[in-house]
Formats: C-alpha cells, sequence, structure tokens
C-alpha cells in the first residue's frame, strides 16, 4: 500500500466511525485485547463509607471472570480484572480512571460505583474509546443520551423511588411524605423521583432535608421531618447513613415508616443496625441471597463464593456477579476479533431471563442501553428481607 492508498485507507476508517457514532480511537488498535487477555478495570469503594458494597462488586465480579477463565477464558483470551479504590471519593475516582485507561489500557470499564464517581469519571472513559458498563449507579446519565459504549443494568433512583412511594403510599393512605436526601447526584435523583410520585398522586411534600456524604450524625435532620409531621419518610441514603438515620428516629420515639432505596437494600442494614431496623422498607432489584432459603442453584452459589472470598455474598455480590455475566456472554458472542464496537453490537442482542437469583428480565437493544425499569418492594420482618411485592412498573 502506497502512502496515498494509506491515507485514503485512514480517511474511510474514520469516516465509518463518525458514522458508527464511535470515537476515532475505535478503530485503532483495540485497547486491552491482546493474543492472551483482556483486561477490565473497576473503580470500587474499598475504604471509605460504602466498603460494605464495594468489596461485594469487586469479589463477585472477579468470581465470574474466574469461572470463565477455569473454562478456557473467552476465545483463549483469559480476563484479568485491575481494582481500583476511589474511598467513595470522584477526585480519587479520577485518578484511579486515569491510571486504568492509560497504565493499564482497560477495554471496558465494569461496575463503577457511586453516581458521583460515574459522572466524574465517564466522560475520561467514553473519550477514549473504551465501554462504560453497568456502573452501580441507577442515574439517567449512565444510559442517555444513547451512547454507543455506555450500558446501564440499574434502574434509575428516579424510577425506583416512585415506584416504591406510590405503592407504600396507596396501600397504606399517607398523606404527609418527607425525604432526607445524601447532598449529590444520588440524593438528588432520589429527590426528583419523589416529587414526582408526590406530584402525579397529588399530595404535597412535607419536608426535605439532606447531609453531606460521610455524616454520621442526623439529629438535626430527623428532628426537622418529626416537627413537620411527616407519616412517611423516604431514605435517600447509602448503608452506613440509613443506620444511623433509622437508629435516630426510633430513638427520640419516632416510629415513622421509612422506605430506602436499593442503595439501602442490604443484609447489613439489620445485621449491623439490629431490631430498631425492623418494618424499614425498600425497594430492591434483586433478592438478597439467604442460605436457608435457597434453591440449589443459589446454594451451591452461595458456597462457592464463601470459598473463595470467606465472607457471606450480599445483593451487591450478586449484581456485581450477573453483571460480570453480562459481559462474559456478550464477550463471547462478540467473537474472536473482539473489538468494543463488536462487544457493544452483542450486548445490544442480550436477553438475560430470570435466574436461580431471583433476578428480573435483563434486555439491551440498539435504541435501549438501559436493561431494566422496574423494581419491587422489600421489608425487613423478623431480622431479614422480605419481598413484599413483585416486580413493579
Amino acid at each position: 500500500m502506497n502512502i496515498r492508498q494509506g491515507m485514503k485507507h485512514s480517511l474511510l476508517a474514520a469516516a465509518m466511525a463518525v458514522a458508527a457514532g464511535l470515537p476515532l480511537a475505535a478503530f485503532a488498535q483495540t485497547q486491552g485485547v491482546t493474543k492472551s487477555e483482556i483486561v477490565v478495570g473497576t473503580i470500587q469503594d474499598l475504604s471509605g463509607p460504602l466498603t460494605l458494597l464495594g468489596t461485594h462488586f469487586r469479589n463477585a465480579t472477579q468470581m465470574r471472570f474466574d469461572e470463565a477463565n477455569e473454562k478456557g477464558g473467552i476465545h483463549g483470551r483469559k480476563l484479568r480484572l485491575v481494582t481500583e479504590d476511589s474511598g467513595y471519593d470522584p477526585k480519587r475516582a479520577v485518578l484511579a480512571t486515569q491510571k486504568l485507561l492509560q497504565q493499564d489500557k482497560v477495554f471496558a470499564m465494569i461496575n463503577n460505583l457511586g453516581s458521583g464517581v460515574a459522572m466524574a469519571t465517564m466522560p475520561m472513559v467514553l473519550e477514549k474509546g473504551v465501554l462504560h458498563l453497568f456502573p452501580a449507579a441507577p442515574i439517567p446519565p449512565t444510559y442517555e443520551p444513547l451512547h454507543k459504549l455506555k450500558f446501564a443494568m440499574h434502574t434509575p433512583y428516579s424510577i425506583t423511588t416512585p415506584i416504591g412511594a406510590k405503592h407504600l403510599i396507596q396501600a397504606n393512605g399517607y398523606k404527609r411524605a418527607g425525604i432526607l436526601y445524601q447532598d449529590d447526584d444520588y440524593g438528588y435523583d432520589v429527590l426528583k423521583g419523589l416529587e414526582a410520585a408526590l406530584k402525579e398522586l397529588n399530595l404535597p411534600l412535607c419536608e426535605k432535608t439532606s447531609y453531606k456524604r460521610g455524616a454520621t450524625d442526623f439529629s438535626s435532620q430527623i428532628a426537622r421531618l418529626k416537627s413537620a409531621g411527616c407519616d412517611f419518610v423516604v431514605l435517600g441514603t447509602v448503608v452506613r447513613e440509613t443506620i444511623g438515620a433509622v437508629a435516630e428516629a426510633r430513638k427520640s420515639g419516632w416510629n415513622v415508616p421509612m422506605m430506602v432505596t436499593p442503595a439501602g437494600y442490604t443484609a447489613q442494614i439489620h445485621q449491623l443496625g439490629g431490631k430498631a431496623m425492623e418494618g424499614l422498607y425498600a425497594v430492591n432489584l434483586t433478592p438478597h441471597p439467604y442460605p436457608d432459603d435457597a434453591n440449589k442453584q443459589l446454594a451451591a452459589w452461595i458456597a462457592d463464593y464463601k470459598r473463595r472470598f470467606n465472607t457471606e455474598p450480599n445483593t451487591w455480590s450478586v449484581l456485581g456477579y450477573v453483571a460480570a455475566d453480562m459481559f462474559v456472554t456478550a464477550a463471547q458472542k462478540a467473537g474472536p476479533n473482539l473489538t468494543q464496537e463488536s462487544f457493544a453490537g452483542a450486548l445490544e442482542q442480550l436477553h438475560r431471563t430470570r435466574d436461580f437469583f431471583g433476578s428480573p428480565d435483563y434486555r439491551f437493544s440498539k435504541t435501549d442501553h438501559l436493561a431494566i425499569r422496574s423494581g419491587r418492594v422489600a421489608q425487613i420482618r423478623n431480622g431479614r428481607w422480605e419481598n413484599v411485592t413483585d416486580y413493579l412498573k
């Protein structure tokens, strides 16, 4: 090929990239893919307030990748997961993303934890032509506007909050709903979801109050909600903050019904919070894997998880594993000539049906990169989560 032919070929490739809506980098040598491995990155909280989530997302992703590697990998390539700790700090996450993109040269990012983390790092990932897959950040920007390289599998808080709130308000006749929310992208999405639900039900917002990420004292916020006369409270909180807020309300003698988002749906709530957590509602995406209530396949999975990591799995373990399983499935379907484009095309045809975990159907398409728009309500009863509803929309 002479110089003129080479230039013509490059211009044609560039035109194809633009037509496909892909960064030009997508037509360079595929980042993160060699003859022997596929490198995937994940950013988790392993040292901050969400370690109860982050460690399990990491563990479960690694578990599914190890299972694939034990069977020969993906078309002969082994999956290598590179994990970075953000401490639930978007600034640290930016530095971690720079390392994963520039030094580790990852093929994709998967299961990144935190809405703030996703918002701070996703533009960097997409600009590099790298896949941004299934962040544990249920917010609309993770799947819209439509982009060839970004896919989400967690129903946004702006959808799950109305699902849960409307069901409980209508079932119990609540009239004065209030909210305590984290002062960030996550919390604002929960607030918007509750406001939308109340508008549809023609009810006012009784009171709203927020807290800064990492807060431990919720006495003033609970006092404010209590004095406003709220008869139902939505919690835009995560694990530690959920326990703190509910415990503070109960300590003050206020037994108002409360509902937390999927961010607080974990066994650690009742394990660490004790009896004060009884009666708490939550919207969930996948049931918590209790060993004594498991089918044979789930029981075997729980035992394998405990053997590998010396700890009990939780709902975040399940979500991380399901996400990693979708990655493995799509990578296999993309074929041996793996690129970000071929992977995205395979994922757009993926339909994952309900499984032994009790997960919902997940389905992507060329025009919709959010796999699910439903959730179900659970409640802590006798020290464990019990589903109150099936999946609602």
